[in-house]
């Protein structure tokens, strides 16, 4: 069960909460095989395995319609509404996979939003779990209360006070993007699979125009929740006919939080 209260006190002062048990087992066989499918198409696309972000594809949604049926999952959208509100969108939506005995640019330790605004979140990032995370396969290491740190810790420092998110497939790690966090040394001869979510107040700009980037596709089949959370409700006109449309058929239908 999701307790508001619990998890928005947890975000606003560790900066971090996790909520467990958060996706059905069929989401999780399927999500992995996809992923692995969109991985081989980047690949495809750069031409090439040797670039900086391998094993992270760039924009899920634009793949198998199991990455847009994510927003179907009242433990993936509720707590992002909690803290952001319900006409919240993706910013960004990548995977985080590991490759087998490598490590890759989430190595660095790093924050996901460079812009602190005290005690107002702008971005609340997801680690969706999709295998168990260990020592082992490079379990992303995090740095509790960080989120209003502007200046970045040194490596000694990071490594002896931060945690490691060693947690079962399933579970998902929800974090002020600001937060300082490294990804791990996957250390095992498998792949290591998990998404990765940024979602923002609806006024904000998108990483990808992601309704342009997925207008070829055919859209019959998602639902008006994944559409609201993908930014299709928060699009501003492109022109004065879209603009002076009536209401109910403009781009931006949705609440502003």
């Amino acid at each position: 069960m999701f307790e508001p209260e619990v998890f928005i006190h947890e975000i606003k002062t560790q900066g971090y909460s996790i909520v467990r048990s958060a996706l059905p087992e069929l989401f999780i066989r399927k999500a992995k095989f996809e992923l692995l499918q969109a991985i081989n198409s980047e690949v495809k696309y750069h031409g090439t395995k040797k670039y900086l972000d391998y094993g992270m594809v760039l924009l899920c949604s634009l793949y198998d319609k199991v990455f847009c049926d994510l927003f179907e999952i009242d433990l993936v959208t509720e707590p992002f509404n909690a803290i952001l509100g319900e006409g919240c969108i993706v910013y960004a939506y990548t995977s985080s996979s590991m490759p087998p005995n490598a490590a890759n640019y989430s190595e660095r330790i790093h924050t996901d939003c460079p812009r602190i605004i005290p005690g107002y979140i702008t971005n609340l990032g997801a680690t969706i779990l999709l295998d168990d995370f260990t020592e082992e396969n490079g379990a992303t290491w995090f740095l509790p209360y960080s989120q209003e740190r502007f200046t970045p810790p040194e490596s000694e420092e990071f490594y002896q006070e931060s945690l490691r998110l060693i947690e079962k497939a399933g579970s998902i790690f929800f974090f002020n993007a600001t937060l300082w966090h490294a990804g791990g040394k996957n250390l095992t001869n498998e792949w290591r699979h998990a998404l990765t979510i940024n979602m923002v107040r609806p006024w904000m700009k998108q990483r990808i125009d992601i309704p342009r980037a997925m207008e070829h596709m055919d859209l019959n089949n998602i639902s008006d929740r994944a559409k609201q959370k993908l930014g299709f409700y928060a699009q501003v006109p492109s022109n004065y006919s879209e603009y002076y449309v009536p209401l109910e058929h403009r781009k931006f239908k949705q609440k502003t939080e």
